[in-house]
């Protein structure tokens, strides 16, 4: 096993060891049986949780204060004890007229984090994060360069829509888990924030609306399909070549694209729905004409679209390919079996896309290896 899987692995045993313990998980994060339960304890009816459950999600309240449906009294008593705040924005990058905005968030403990809002003509998408770093390493993203602190709590996922919901003008209609982190190493707090998102009580985002995705965490892609979880599943592939992808994304080397495939296969299979295939281009490594022969192989008997992405570059040895080389791989998966988009990021010019985030300065450095 290497350094980082079980690195990650004693983290997120720890992180749900302490969520067991603590009593006082933050009220914002928790689901409409807890909040009841919670009410109860505090010698309210039941259905006193289903009205704190509505101010905390569809109302985005933020102070105690605000919740006029609970007696002044419970207010005061409760606002002892909890808190609903639970991040700041530090900077925001980009504004309204330039479309997409990066914000730059401080939670409670000081960690920071980066979350992006997406407008377009037809929709309203927010890129949120589910980690302080990540112990996944991809070789190509600015965010592995940060290494992993910690894991967000559902409520911390959350925060993200309410500041970002707070700031738009229209309403967020999608939410991506493709922020900062591996989704699928804080699976619980993901899937838990997912249900806050998509409850007609709270946001009430359609479960098509809201997509997960992960680097190929094996284990947990079976598990999603196993539970038949309702959201939209992608998996970043990124490259067709085993020796290469290992390169990139590190845990390759234990779930290799064969086993990835196949467990893609089973969850359409099993759950009737289209899986999403995230392909970044990055020149000299998953660009070529033989790499857009061999997906169309690949992907032939998997219900999937594909989502290719020109590398959006960072401080690194990576590029992206030039627009020609882009035509080129383009024109060659044409025809295929399944869909096929070109999904040229928003916020590259402020390091808001796919695989730039990161909040620390001065990230380590890393010198380009050999393909």
């Amino acid at each position: 096993m290497s350094k980082i899987i079980w690195k990650q692995q004693v983290c997120s045993l720890l992180f749900l060891a302490m969520r067991k313990l603590d009593k006082n998980r933050p009220i914002k994060g928790r689901n409409l049986e807890e909040l009841r339960e919670l009410m109860q304890d505090y010698g309210e009816p039941a259905f006193r949780g289903e009205q704190l459950f509505r101010w905390l999600y569809e109302k985005r309240a933020t102070a105690f204060d605000e919740i006029t449906t609970l007696s002044k009294g419970l207010r005061e008593k409760m606002s002892k004890k909890h808190s609903l705040e639970r991040g700041k924005v530090i900077t925001q990058t980009g504004d309204k007229q330039d479309d997409t905005v990066k914000f730059l968030i401080e939670l409670k403990d000081g960690k920071r984090i980066e979350s992006v809002l997406i407008p377009t003509k037809d929709r309203v998408t927010i890129c949120v994060s589910s980690q302080v770093g990540c112990a996944v390493d991809c070789d190509f993203c600015a965010t592995g360069k940060m290494g992993f602190h910690r894991h967000l709590d559902a409520g911390e996922i959350f925060e993200q829509y309410r500041i970002l919901q707070d700031y738009s003008d229209r309403t967020i209609t999608n939410i991506v888990f493709m922020g900062m982190g591996e989704p699928f190493n804080n699976y619980d707090e993901v899937i838990r924030a997912a249900a806050l998102f998509n409850d007609d009580m709270g946001p009430n985002i359609g479960r098509q609306r809201i997509t997960i995705s992960t680097s190929g965490i094996l284990p947990r892609i079976q598990q999603y399909t196993n539970e038949k979880q309702p959201y939209q599943l992608a998996i970043s592939l990124n490259a067709t070549r085993d020796k290469i992808r290992s390169e990139l994304i590190p845990i390759n080397e234990r779930w290799p694209i064969g086993d990835l495939l196949k467990a893609a296969k089973r969850y359409t299979k099993l759950t009737k729905d289209r899986i999403t295939f995230e392909y970044v281009l990055i020149e000299g490594y998953s660009d070529s004409t033989e790499d857009a022969r061999r997906l169309k192989n690949m992907f032939k008997d998997i219900n999937c679209k594909l989502n290719v992405i020109p590398f959006n570059e960072i401080d690194g040895p990576y590029q992206r390919p030039p627009d020609w080389k882009v035509e080129a791989f383009l024109s060659e998966l044409h025809p295929a079996s399944f869909p096929v988009t070109v999904r040229w990021s928003e916020g590259h010019d402020i390091n808001a896309a796919c695989g730039q985030l990161n909040t620390e300065k001065e990230p380590k450095k890393r010198s380009k290896k050999t393909s």
